[in-house]
């Protein structure tokens, strides 16, 4: 079995540093994962350009749907700049139409504005009414790979629709399994869906806020969630094992 690549998305330097220390093959950058994750900001991309690791930065202006307006759309044109003039290897993007289909033309805009950079098509997949369909269209556009959970809350839940995702994309796409991965079901999730990446947060309670900034609105959860580098080697560790079994 060939080696399976690592996907960690972090939101903060701390969680750049913890999952390279952890053992990542790839890092899939953020603002605010607790929102979903938002476009990072040139500060981060520019410490992530400093990692030994291929770096793919999220471009989603606000969080919410993915309907995006004229001038939101030229404002992810921007950060698709910034990313490329910080050198960073690629772009998380997603675009739907009100249906939730895939807004295919305005996907192709902004894959033609990032040429020369890699592209990953994110979670808007998941809400598509054809997800077969609209793989054909992430493969049309010129997409590395789709971020997907089979359409499930988690991808564990959705074990057979990744696995037909993945026969489907035969090699022409690569599908990425993400949401809910950890190190005691990520060799499951890879053995069933013949999937070669998979993506992960490994987060874990962090520093607890005091009453006082819950209460003034700085902060909308009791803990800070950070990228645990022990959760990561965990992750990188469980992957390894199930392929030295095959």
């Amino acid at each position: 079995m060939s080696a399976v690549t690592l996907e960690i998305c972090v939101d903060g330097a701390d969680g750049l540093i913890a999952a390279v220390a952890g053992g990542a093959d790839r890092i899939e950058l953020c603002s605010a994962l607790a929102l979903g994750g938002l476009t990072p900001s040139p500060g981060l991309m520019t410490l992530a350009a400093r990692t030994p690791l291929p770096v793919y930065a999220m471009i989603r202006p606000r969080a919410g749907d993915f309907v995006f307006s004229p001038a939101e759309i030229d404002q992810m044109r921007r950060e698709i700049d910034a990313v490329r003039d910080a050198g960073l290897a690629g772009v998380v993007l997603g675009a739907s139409e009100p249906g939730g289909a895939l807004d295919e033309a305005l996907l192709g805009r902004l894959a033609a504005h990032a040429e020369g950079l890699g592209r990953t098509l994110h979670r808007a997949f998941d809400l598509v009414p054809d997800r077969s369909s609209a793989l054909e269209t992430a493969v049309a556009l010129g997409f590395e790979r789709i971020l997907t959970s089979g359409g499930a809350a988690k991808a564990g839940d959705a074990l057979p629709e990744l696995a037909a995702l993945v026969k489907q994309a035969a090699a022409r796409i690569s599908i990425m399994p993400g949401s809910g991965v950890r190190p005691d079901n990520a060799a499951a999730i890879i053995t069933a869906t013949g999937a070669r990446e998979i993506h992960a947060s490994c987060r874990a309670a962090g520093i607890a806020f005091a009453a006082e900034a819950l209460a003034f609105g700085f902060a909308s959860e009791a803990e800070r969630m950070e990228t645990s580098e022990a959760m990561v080697a965990a992750l990188a560790e469980a992957l390894r094992n199930a392929q030295n079994r095959t």
